[in-house]
């Protein structure tokens, strides 16, 4: 049995150590070409950036199984492909997720089987595979799940397949870009109306992080027609949509007509918008040009350049509050740090906004100046101009962007009453985008 095994195994060319270890943790490598992405720096068009990204999950043929055996001891079935990789599954999981109509709610594709009711030290009675090439398992109850190959394949626990399954899941490539961006830029009235169109938008802006609509309309209303093409609006405590102009007894430090340094917007909530919105309804006669920076690019340099600041900024959390009154009156407070990484250690959310900054820092006396030095050096690096992106848009702009992952800031201009400045803006989550993004791509490429 377990020379069997062990061929599996090792046909993924892995060290008789390795083998131990893999024999530990019921999973076997996968010798095929499993898509392993990394990111990548400089910058593309948007049928570049969304290009490179939309083909992946088509991208492997139809699972075939050649051989299936029963690992006893180890508790785990062998799945031995035609295209000579092979796959370990542990018997517990197989049974969690049997696909008949008694475990799995078939219109919502929902698991029926109660917890309470799974063997988790479950055997099998037997398996085989049947005339249209599925797995067929019998369990010591005497229940029966068939499972189709590619289903199966999908989820192989090798770490390959696992990182394949969760790019084409999450879309998780990032493209890195300084002052030589060219901004990704796509038809306001392709993206509405074609589904290909706002499907290479999304891909971009999940890649690039910012996407620049051009020929919207210049009037209110088409940030939210905007989100219809997605789903919905988050409301904020400053509305559906926003207008952005200098006003006065300004309740925000972006409705004024001064300099706005580089954020993102809303740290102040635990669970920040993760995509923002900007329509140019009209533009300054002096001044007021954009700028944003890729704040993960500069969190990357940052880790590299300066570990200590980077591990500071990624431990110590910061409190931010906002109060006032807009769509309702609102006293908020959170506690964030400067930069999140998830626990694989990548950077998944930029949390800064100087102005709501709170006065109240709850961290040690020791570590109050270790933490202004940190955040100094990261503010710097991204003010650098070599890492900045500077635009000007125009009325019927629309800038759609990452708010978790860019900053972005503005320069002070000249306020004519006569010809007010004036963006209408608007916040989704990422959630939402994402759930979007996954139904276009399945529209445009086919089940997945």
């Amino acid at each position: 049995m377990l020379s069997r095994f062990a061929r599996c195994v090792s046909s993924a060319g892995l060290s008789t150590a390795a083998l131990q270890a893999v024999k530990s943790h019921g999973k076997c490598r996968l010798p095929s070409a499993a898509l392993v992405l990394a990111s990548t720096r400089g910058h593309q068009t948007l049928a570049a950036a969304a290009a490179a990204t939309a083909s992946l999950p088509s991208s492997a043929a139809p699972a075939v199984v050649r051989h299936t055996r029963a690992l006893e001891r180890e508790r785990l079935l062998q799945v031995e492909w035609e295209d000579g990789s092979c796959s370990l599954y542990p018997y517990t999981w197989l049974r969690d997720n049997c696909q008949c109509p008694h475990c799995t709610l078939q219109s919502a594709q929902a698991r029926s089987l109660l917890l309470s009711e799974l063997d988790v030290h479950t055997g099998v009675d037997s398996v085989h595979v049947t005339e249209d090439n599925k797995v067929s398992i019998t369990w010591p109850d005497q229940h029966s799940s068939k499972f189709n190959p590619d289903w199966l394949k999908k989820r192989c626990f090798s770490s390959e397949a696992r990182q394949a399954k969760q790019e084409e899941l999450f879309f998780n490539e990032r493209e890195y870009w300084a002052s030589d961006l060219r901004i990704p830029t796509a038809s306001f009235q392709e993206v509405l109306h074609d589904d290909k169109a706002a499907l290479d938008w999304l891909l971009a802006l999940r890649r690039v992080g910012i996407v620049y609509l051009k020929g919207a309309p210049a009037e209110q209303g088409q940030v939210a027609r905007l989100s219809e093409r997605i789903g919905y609006l988050r409301l904020t405590f400053y509305g559906h949509t926003w207008q952005v102009q200098d006003k006065p007894m300004a309740n925000n430090v972006a409705y004024t007509s001064g300099k706005l340094s580089l954020h993102t917007d809303y740290p102040a909530l635990h669970h920040p918008p993760g995509v923002q919105f900007l329509h140019c309804l009209a533009q300054a006669r002096e001044g007021g040009e954009s700028e944003a920076v890729d704040g993960f690019h500069m969190a990357e340099l940052l880790r590299r350049r300066d570990p200590e600041a980077f591990r500071a900024l990624t431990s110590l959390r910061v409190d931010f509050t906002d109060t006032g009154t807009d769509y309702c009156d609102f006293a908020v407070q959170s506690k964030n740090h400067i930069i999140d990484v998830d626990n694989e250690g990548r950077v998944v959310r930029i949390n800064y906004n100087n102005a709501t900054r709170d006065s109240v820092l709850d961290m040690p006396l020791d570590k109050v100046q270790l933490f202004y030095t940190s955040l100094k050096t990261y503010v710097e690096l991204m003010t650098q101009p070599e890492n900045m992106v500077t635009y000007t848009m125009e009325p019927g702009d629309l800038v759609t962007f990452d708010n978790w992952r860019l900053l972005h800031g503005r320069k002070s201009y000249v306020s004519d009453p006569n010809s007010r400045r004036h963006l209408e803006g608007a916040y989704l989550d990422w959630d939402e985008v994402m759930s979007r993004l996954r139904i276009l791509r399945k529209a445009v490429h086919g089940d997945n």
